[in-house]
């Protein structure tokens, strides 16, 4: 045997002796034993059990199915009264392996029902003062009744069908169960009275405009619509109480829309009487911005508009929409006004040419004219190059107060300039930013079709996370906008973003994974924290290439389909061999937060003198030195190895003895690979949060330079409260920082730093702003 390995092999020898010895000295104080605690530990106790509906790698299975619901519907909207009539003919599609004993129909504006229950679902309290309005509203004013009316639900022979109807829910009660594989067509008569959502809040309604008497109609959940049934929930029945949004299957349209004859009108579908309905100038321009790919076509101006405002037209126009052909939708939704302005432009997006909309009131300009149109073609840009391919004819975004509300194909968005025209730039960065987020919503959920009444971040988060992308694109595609050096102003998305919610009060802060109507805080909890929590796996943790890949595989095997949440974390690992279950434990399924630092540093001598702990093990064992192959040794500078031999040395100064040891032990070849490192440091790193994380270290050396080391999260798998590393470098190391760049959303920043920086105390920082007065 050679020396080298006698000498690895009396290591082996050694170091096993020394774990018999620990295992011995634990025996006197041993703990019982526990289930396993380790954040790193598989999900399978959170995930629901793959089968052949969804699979294990996130795909959906052999089996897989989902249901489908056909409309056809005629609408009238009455301006004078603000009522909407309608009447639908629902085809239902029963492609489970189940037969149906009862449909479930949503109808969702029985939550502004007069005794709906949704205002009495949250506690309250006095409050020391109010507004008379809201004094008025709240406590002696009638509520609004804006619940459905129906008049009849009938099968497609015309003999009418029981139904029960509990809150927002109504089942139809079928004389015989629907088979699987069958299909039923029954109809639906009703009507109700529009909310002023601007006073009453909705996701949809009108806007009044005192000024010239007319109003601005967003409408949306207008008509009773299928309840979705899958392999997951069978009904998914849950009651819509206000945030928890929708779920819905996909299926095909045809809706005939009838408003006053000066009206302008969009809607979820392609036009189909178009030059019915339009001037002879509008579809001159309308042509025109078909051909346009570097900005706007005006179709409507603003003066035609304002002409039209104190029209009010007696009569009225039909306008048609049908789905495309093999492109399902899964839900309908339309705007009108007199008070339309409107402007288009066409993006190419995978061979095929998409028009970019906007109608907006003069009350949206300048600002709408300027900024509308450009956010709806970077969305549909960026959020195809991330994704798939738009795959839709159109995408609308249409001026509303207070209101940021999707659909496919057409959405609602809020940003008004002031009434001189002037605006701020939180008006208008707020104003781009919210078209990004509900145009963005086309691909999540209205194409990638989660459940949002169950897992309100699976389209919030997702969508956020792409908003902030797109917004950085935009910042870099549009400098009259953003200046060259400046960045997009992302409210989301950013890690230090979310460090003021995940450092807050534990009571007041859910998972992820609760439903929307259980979580304290909507927006940082549904939109915020996914949205950041994406951004850090995509920059720190995965890195751009894998995830990327793995996104948009989510998103092409989920498109026109119903993804649960495993499925979308199954997909994200299964695409990047990247073993993420620590990730999504910590992120989404607890309220823990980041937090790590430097908890001390060591710095540690060569010596070939046996330390205390090795003179103590070898008395134990009555060894000598004789006994035990040539060793080297550390001593720690603030230990009683630090003996008289070593001080007043420096740590270049390596012992002949080691360097002895090595000509002795090595070969040349390998000497030659060999640094000698001069500098020896144990630094411990600690995890007060309970979230673990790529350790990003900056080690700053003597001479000025750093380098930066990032160990992977799976570090903390082990031990989670702190690890330790030995650093053998050349250069004396005078600095390190824990996560430099921010990257992590670590919550307390004050121990990332050896040596640790001094923090002036709130008094200080008084006394130095009283001085500095």
């Amino acid at each position: 045997m050679n020396k080298i390995k006698y000498c690895f092999a009396s290591l082996l020898f050694l170091f096993g002796a020394l774990a018999v010895a620990q295992e011995e000295e634990a025996k006197e104080e041993r703990k019982p034993g526990h289930y396993n605690q380790s954040k790193f530990k598989q999900l399978y106790e959170e995930f629901s059990t793959p089968n052949t509906y969804r699979s294990a790698s996130g795909a959906p299975g052999p089996d897989y199915y989902q249901q489908q619901a056909d409309y056809k519907m005629d609408i009238t909207l009455d301006d004078k009264n603000a009522k909407i009539y309608g009447e639908e003919t629902i085809t239902y599609y029963n492609n489970s392996p189940d037969d149906l004993e009862f449909l479930w129909v949503q109808l969702d504006q029985n939550v502004r029902a007069k005794d709906s229950k949704s205002p009495l679902r949250n506690g309250n309290g006095v409050n020391f003062a109010y507004t008379a309005g809201n004094f008025a509203k709240t406590y002696v004013t009638e509520p609004f009744d804006g619940g459905f009316n129906i008049d009849f639900v009938k099968d497609a022979s015309g003999n009418a069908l029981s139904y029960t109807i509990n809150q927002t829910m109504m089942r139809v009660n079928i004389p015989q169960p629907l088979k699987s594989g069958a299909s039923m067509s029954f109809s639906i008569k009703w009507w109700y009275n529009i909310n002023d959502h601007v006073n009453d809040r909705g996701r949809s309604g009108y806007e009044f405009f005192p000024g010239d008497g007319n109003r601005n109609y967003i409408i949306a959940q207008f008509f009773p619509r299928m309840a979705h049934y899958s392999d997951v929930e069978g009904w998914q029945n849950h009651q819509f109480w206000g945030n928890g949004e929708f779920a819905l299957p996909f299926g095909n349209y045809e809706v005939n829309i009838t408003v006053p004859a000066d009206h302008v009108l969009d809607a979820t579908g392609v036009l189909q009487n178009r030059k019915e309905v339009f001037s002879r100038d509008m579809m001159k321009r309308y042509n025109q911005a078909k051909k346009s790919y570097d900005k706007p076509v005006v179709i409507v101006t603003q003066e035609e508009a304002t002409a039209k405002e104190s029209g009010f037209a007696n009569d009225t126009k039909t306008w048609r929409f049908k789905t495309e052909p093999g492109i399902l939708v899964r839900d309908f939704a339309f705007a009108t006004s007199r008070k339309y302005i409107m402007d288009a432009q066409a993006v190419k997006l995978g061979g095929k040419e998409v028009m970019a909309v906007s109608l907006y009131p003069k009350e949206g300009n300048p600002l709408w004219e300027e900024q509308s149109t450009k956010a709806v073609v970077q969305t549909l840009e960026t959020y195809s190059k991330f994704t798939f391919d738009y795959p839709y004819h159109k995408a609308i975004s249409v001026h509303a107060a207070q209101i940021g509300m999707e659909y496919p194909m057409i959405c609602f968005n809020f940003g008004r300039p002031n009434p001189d025209g002037t605006y701020s730039d939180r008006t208008k960065f707020g104003m781009i930013s919210v078209i990004i987020h509900e145009v963005g919503h086309n691909y999540f959920p209205m194409i990638v079709n989660s459940d949002e009444r169950q897992w309100g971040w699976m389209d919030e988060g997702l969508d956020t996370f792409m908003q902030y992308l797109t917004e950085q694109e935009f910042g870099e595609n549009y400098p009259d906008v953003i200046a060259p050096n400046d960045k997009y102003p992302s409210r989301r998305g950013e890690p230090s973003k979310i460090v003021p919610y995940m450092s807050g009060d534990q009571d007041f802060i859910a998972p992820i994974m609760s439903n929307p109507e259980n979580v304290y805080s909507l927006g940082p909890n549904a939109y915020g924290k996914p949205a950041t929590a994406l951004n850090i796996l995509r920059e720190t943790v995965m890195g751009k290439e894998l995830f990327d890949h793995a996104f948009k595989t989510y998103a092409q095997r989920w498109m026109f389909k119903h993804p649960t949440p495993e499925d979308f974390f199954r997909t994200m690992e299964d695409a990047s061999a990247v073993d993420l279950d620590w990730y999504w434990r910590g992120w989404f399924y607890t309220t823990d937060y980041v937090d790590i630092g430097v908890k001390g540093v060591k710095k540690y001598y060569v010596t070939s003198k046996p330390t205390k702990e090795m003179e103590k093990y070898m008395a134990d064992r009555n060894l000598t030195e004789a006994d035990l192959p040539p060793l080297v040794y550390l001593a720690a500078e603030d230990s009683e190895d630090y003996s008289e031999d070593l001080k007043g040395k420096a740590p270049t100064e390596v012992s002949q003895n080691l360097k002895e040891f090595m000509m002795d032990n090595m070969s040349a070849e390998e000497r030659a690979e060999v640094k000698e490192p001069k500098f020896f440091y144990e630094v411990t790193f600690d995890k007060p949060g309970g979230i673990p994380m790529p350790l990003i270290v900056e080690y700053t050396y003597a001479d000025g330079s750093k380098e930066n080391i990032t160990y992977p999260a799976e570090i903390w798998r082990k031990n989670d409260a702190e690890v330790k590393r030995v650093v053998a470098t050349e250069k004396e190391i005078v600095g390190i920082i824990v996560d430099p760049k921010l990257e992590t959303a670590d919550i307390d920043t004050t121990n990332n730093a050896w040596p640790k920086k001094e923090e002036k105390s709130d008094f200080d920082k008084f006394k130095e702003n009283i001085k500095g007065k």
